[in-house]
């Protein structure tokens, strides 16, 4: 199991929004791109706009499922190793005191972002999100906004192994985002695509820093040493959201020129740089820049 049974979480660091409607509905797809979807284009979120065909998505006012009490319910490791919702929260406070820590170390200040959680859409300050979004981190409110099922759409519709090192990934790959927020490294200016662009080269940095967390994620104490398998559970799950991988399983072929994110092999070299080195400089001159 990847907790240490004594290890204390925070929940407060998660928002769980899950249950909860919003009493709103959006247009996805058709003639144009929704802010939120633009954003996602431009960071994480696996572009799966095109699947919703222009419909309208309901965000009800009614519950669509069980609300959670994750202060009472995800409180040590032991919970985080059995429940997906407190593995969620206790990756989070791993990732969040490393990079704490890492600020401090080079002399800087890290200012905490939370990890909101919904079921099928929410608000955010950057737009209406939905799961069929994916996961995603907004600058405007710096906060990760992710849905469990997302993890299930990685598995039976991308071909991701799944797994607990699976969900780390899409995690830390968000609070690099973050940290590439913090650092001002983040732009919204450019609309310029393809395998070398910066929109794919700031993935790319994401995912090194990604791994630079796995590096020492145990150190935080929150987790056991990593071991082989948990190690190519993450690498698989960077392989499966490739713009190529995607395209294939959306489009049928693959158009190198519209890639925002990087080719699977791409972003596996990235997160290797990273875990490899441990190293936050590793991700200012990494080996897959063009």
């Amino acid at each position: 199991m990847p907790f240490n049974d004594r290890s204390r979480l925070d929940p407060s660091q998660v928002e769980d929004r899950r249950g909860r409607g919003t009493g709103r509905a959006i247009a996805l797809g058709g003639g144009g791109l929704t802010l939120v979807i633009t954003i996602v284009a431009m960071l994480l979120g696996v572009d799966l706009t095109g699947l919703t065909g222009g419909q309208q998505v309901p965000l009800s006012n009614e519950s669509p499922g069980e609300v959670h009490d994750l202060d009472a319910e995800c409180q040590t490791g032991v919970d985080a190793n059995e429940r997906q919702d407190c593995r969620i929260v206790g990756f989070v406070n791993s990732i969040q005191i490393f990079w704490d820590d890492e600020f401090a170390r080079l002399g800087g200040e890290y200012t905490s972002a939370n990890t909101v959680l919904f079921t099928q859409a929410t608000e955010a300050a950057c737009g209406y999100a939905s799961a069929a979004m994916g996961p995603f981190y907004c600058p405007r409110d710096q906060k990760v906004y992710l849905d469990l099922d997302f993890f299930n759409e990685l598995e039976t519709r991308f071909g991701a192994q799944g797994g607990s090192y699976a969900e780390a990934y899409v995690l830390a790959h968000e609070y690099g985002h973050h940290v590439q927020n913090l650092l001002g490294l983040l732009s919204s200016s450019s609309n310029v695509t393809g395998p070398e662009s910066d929109a794919v080269m700031i993935e790319l940095q994401a995912d090194c820093l990604a791994g630079v967390w796995f590096f020492h994620a145990t150190d935080t104490g929150y987790l056991t040493p990593l071991t082989d398998q948990d190690i190519a559970q993450s690498l698989d799950a960077a392989a499966s959201v490739g713009d190529d991988r995607i395209q294939r399983a959306t489009q049928g072929y693959v158009s190198p020129e519209s890639w925002t994110h990087g080719s699977s092999e791409q972003r596996q070299l990235a997160l290797k740089d990273g875990l490899q080195s441990g190293d936050i400089a590793t991700c200012d001159s990494p080996g897959w820049t063009p």
